[in-house]
């Protein structure tokens, strides 16, 4: 997905840029970047964050910023934010999403005799696809519709010109956006994570709706297109992606991970010692199980912070694995001889669970552990962002494989727990995993627990639409 923030103030804005970028750390490992925009024009940074935190990389960088206006990201796909110059203009340009057309789009445009000088993976950088779409417009605001048309899965965009920012939330609505202000005009900044705002000063001011535009100016707020279509938020970004103290359309991350443990607790009747969550998504959906269930909480795994982000977010499975690794602490004198609920908040590949977490909890004397998921087993690899590429990757897909000897055309009976399907494909997970019991959240209950209509939500990755 990767994440992106942008700021306009009355004065220097290069701490407040440095400081909400980085509060995006989470949602990317390779790629950092800002621009700026002051009295010298504009000035840009970008470096590789794959052996180093954010913080580190750019510390030197922002104190040399002097501007007014700036946008930062932090994303796994390409180095950004770029410099463009077109007939609009001067401006720097960032997104976030995935383009799952880029190559057909691409390779259009270079018949058309269009150029492109960025490289990224061994590829056109998506960022300048975007960059060259737009510039084909009558107007900028023109050739961000049109991009926005040609361009298929999802997208949310900065530019930042010498006006204002202008950001863009994909047609859908897929991934957030938020704008933020200190009630002093001219002073606003706009962010994936609402997170971001809060220890920087700034209350949440709206969330613009799918395919909005607006620009963020010293002069204030203004739209430049309504929103297109009904929304169809990411439903992962609560059970998993979201930063837990961040909201989306109004409903925290938080709180609906605490509604995801109840919902487990209630349907369970296992008994344990304590429960625990695999940090650190799995904590809010462990709170809620103890909450409900009576049974104590407890930290019987704990995560080495400095310099270990996801082991979810990294391109290579080599790389997945290491942070996996390294960054799981075993507490060996609360593990031994002890039945425990294990909370986490999905199964997407199974192999970081059973390899690294659940052989650690083994391996230090754990009595029993019991595994209770977040979301219903996930079917499809999203279209939308970058997080999974193939159904063959997919645990529920590896066990339905290998029950029925091929892919299933229809998964419908994979996904209800009434169905003798259901019950082998989660057994033949269970076995694989080596776990004493497993069992799920259905799609009903995890859209209960996130507490938005069903038509809202996006849950592409259980039912391929």
């Amino acid at each position: 997905m990767g994440g992106l923030f942008g700021v306009v103030s009355n004065q220097n804005c290069s701490k407040v840029l440095f400081y909400g970028t980085d509060y995006h750390s989470h949602l990317g490992t390779e790629n950092g970047g800002m621009a700026i925009f002051g009295d010298k024009g504009f000035y840009q940074t970008i470096h590789s964050i794959s052996q180093a935190q954010f913080k580190s990389k750019f510390i030197a960088d922002y104190r040399e910023m002097n501007g007014t206006m700036g946008i930062g990201s932090i994303n796994n796909v390409a180095p950004q934010p770029l410099i463009v110059r077109s007939k609009f203009g001067t401006y720097a340009i960032a997104a976030s999403g995935l383009i799952t057309n880029k190559d057909t789009l691409a390779e259009g445009l270079l018949r058309q005799g269009v150029s492109f000088s960025e490289m990224a993976g061994g590829g056109v950088n998506p960022v300048e696809l975007v960059a060259r779409l737009i510039n084909r417009g009558e107007t900028l605001i023109d050739g961000i519709v049109n991009m926005q048309k040609l361009v298929e899965g999802s997208l949310c965009l900065l530019i930042l010109k010498d006006d204002g920012i202008y950001a863009a939330r994909d047609l859908f609505g897929r991934f957030p956006l938020v704008v933020g202000g200190t009630g002093r005009k001219g002073e606003y900044v706009i962010a994936t994570e609402a997170s971001a705002l809060q220890n920087l000063g700034y209350d949440v001011i709206l969330h613009p709706g799918p395919g909005e535009i607006l620009i963020l100016s010293r002069s204030g707020i203004k739209q430049l297109r309504p929103p297109t279509a009904e929304k169809k938020v990411c439903a992962f970004l609560w059970i998993y992606t979201g930063e837990p103290s961040s909201t989306y359309e109004g409903r925290s991350v938080e709180i609906a991970r605490e509604h995801c443990g109840r919902a487990l607790a209630r349907k369970d009747r296992v008994k344990a010692d304590f429960v625990t969550g695999i940090p650190d998504s799995g904590i809010g959906h462990a709170v809620g199980y103890a909450q409900e269930s009576g049974i104590p909480y407890k930290r019987p795994l704990v995560k080495y912070t400095p310099g270990y982000g996801r082991s979810y977010t990294p391109p290579s499975q080599e790389i997945r694995d290491l942070v996996a690794t390294m960054k799981i602490i075993a507490v060996r004198d609360v593990i031994r001889g002890n039945r425990m609920v294990v909370c986490d908040d999905s199964i997407v590949r199974g192999t970081q669970l059973k390899n690294f977490t659940i052989k650690k909890l083994w391996d230090n004397g754990a009595r029993e552990i019991h595994l209770r998921v977040a979301c219903p087993p996930l079917m499809y690899p999203c279209i939308y962002g970058s997080s999974t590429r193939t159904k063959g990757e997919l645990a529920a897909r590896k066990a339905i494989r290998s029950l029925t000897g091929k892919d299933q055309e229809s998964i419908a009976p994979y996904l209800n727990p009434k169905t003798r399907a259901y019950r082998e494909m989660v057994e033949w997970i269970r076995k694989d995993l080596n776990v004493t019991s497993l069992k799920y959240l259905t799609i009903d209950e995890m859209i209960d627990a996130i507490g938005l209509p069903e038509e809202d939500l996006c849950l592409y990755c259980w039912r391929g639409c």
